[in-house]
């Protein structure tokens, strides 16, 4: 299966070959030709699936075909809605990339940085809008922004934006777009706080699901280090210093922690950079965009944080931390090895998180490599206290990707307590 057989037009075509893209991946495949169709859809897949494509392409194929050579200003056709400014920024990249040659114009609006230049671009007319729920919200309040015209709706990352405690807001556009329009449906979980909002943006959809299991890269070589927890930073240095790493992105589980190691790598004149939520606009974009462009080669980063983050030819994922979810893991991991690249996914592994560590096994079915040639191997001696003691799992109605997680013992936290949806 190429793209040429899923019935592209020509401009399209052409920006997928000049940047090398010849085959669909499983959720492009089953999911264009449905929407160049016309019909909703709902999508239970990951980022790293290639999903983003899989709804860019065929808006922007109609959005072409139906498009109004009249003159006057452009009206907004097309919104996608995603919870994080990294997201909306990567999509909107991805818009203007599948795009180039079909003269759709598109913009992205996220909370965080003051609005003028925004503003200034929704002024000039746009096509599609890229946008989080906060800043959407203040500017349709402030007239800036009508949704009458809207043909095309997306809501991506649907469970992290319950996660985020953003539903309430999503609820509120929703109730502005026309009701004649064809509505796009994502999210990795499908919990029923989400399949109850599905069912009132949708009409009868179809659906395409790609499974967790699927979405884990082949070509990615996973180790383990068994390793205490105050030697974890330790043996970060030890990796750093002596084996080949190209390009490193690390995940902690907190905004503290990843703070803590920048600082205690830069004691070893090692740079590196942290992303998370704390951290204001302009530091997490530059930060971004130094590790895209290579200058340089350590991110590290929350889950939430991390969303939107998609690198080529990222050598190593390192999970400093690992996750409490096991779907996480595999969120984490996609991130390495994509297209042709190879790629490594290193997990530390202290003695609370050894149960974690048996979760992401069983949902992946296979062994992780162990690796025990390194100065800081833990015994495996540890035994839990009762304030220790491995929380449950989550119940199914809450967010499996991305959760926040309390540093002390693991125990789930409240997100929306944190993330305003002011800050994304």
């Amino acid at each position: 299966m190429t793209f040429e057989n899923l019935g592209l037009i020509e401009p399209i075509l052409k920006a997928l070959q000049s940047e090398g893209y010849t085959k669909p991946t499983p959720i492009q495949e089953q999911s264009i030709p449905l929407l160049l169709q016309g019909k909703d859809l709902l999508g239970c897949a990951q980022t790293g699936t290639g999903k983003t494509a899989a709804f860019a392409i065929p808006i922007l194929q109609k959005l072409f075909l139906s498009k109004n050579d009249a003159k006057g200003k452009r009206k907004i056709r097309a919104i996608i809605l995603t919870p994080t400014r990294e997201l909306a920024v990567q999509i909107g990249d991805s818009f203007t990339t599948y795009g180039k040659f079909t003269g759709i114009k598109n913009t992205v609006i996220y909370g965080g940085v003051k609005q003028f230049a925004q503003t200034q671009a929704l002024q000039q007319g746009i096509d599609v809008l890229i946008a989080t729920p906060g800043r959407l919200l203040d500017l349709m309040d402030q007239g800036f922004i009508s949704l009458k015209d809207i043909e095309y709706s997306v809501l991506d990352e649907a469970d992290h934006m319950l996660d985020m405690g953003f539903i309430h807001d999503i609820r509120k556009i929703i109730a502005k777009l026309p009701i004649k329009r064809q509505s796009l449906f994502f999210s990795a979980t499908m919990p029923a706080e989400i399949l109850d909002l599905s069912s009132k943006i949708l009409g009868n959809p179809a659906r395409v699901t790609i499974n967790p299991e699927q979405t884990t890269a082949e070509r990615v070589e996973q180790a383990v280090y068994f390793v205490g927890r105050d030697d974890k930073t330790k043996l970060l240095i030890h990796l750093l210093q002596n084996e080949k790493i190209d390009s490193a992105l690390i995940f902690s589980r907190t905004k503290h922690g990843a703070d803590k190691v920048v600082k205690l790598l830069a004691k070893t004149n090692i740079q590196a950079a942290a992303i998370h939520g704390n951290k204001s606009q302009s530091a997490r974009q530059r930060a971004l965009d130094n590790f895209k462009s290579g200058q340089s080669n350590i991110l590290i980063a929350t889950d939430i944080a991390a969303r939107g983050i998609d690198v080529e030819e990222l050598s190593h994922v390192i999970n400093f931390d690992l996750p409490n979810v096991p779907e996480t893991y595999i969120h984490r991991i996609g991130r390495t090895g994509r297209a042709n690249a190879s790629g490594t996914a290193i997990s530390f592994c202290d003695g609370e998180e050894r149960a974690y560590l048996k979760d992401i096994q069983k949902l992946i079915e296979q062994k992780i490599s162990v690796v025990n040639d390194h100065p800081f191997v833990d015994d495996g001696t540890f035994v839990p206290t009762k304030k220790q003691v491995r929380p449950p799992r989550r119940p199914q109605t809450s967010r499996s990707n991305g959760a926040r997680v309390d540093s002390t013992n693991g125990h789930q936290a409240k997100s929306n307590k944190s993330y305003s949806r002011k800050r994304y």
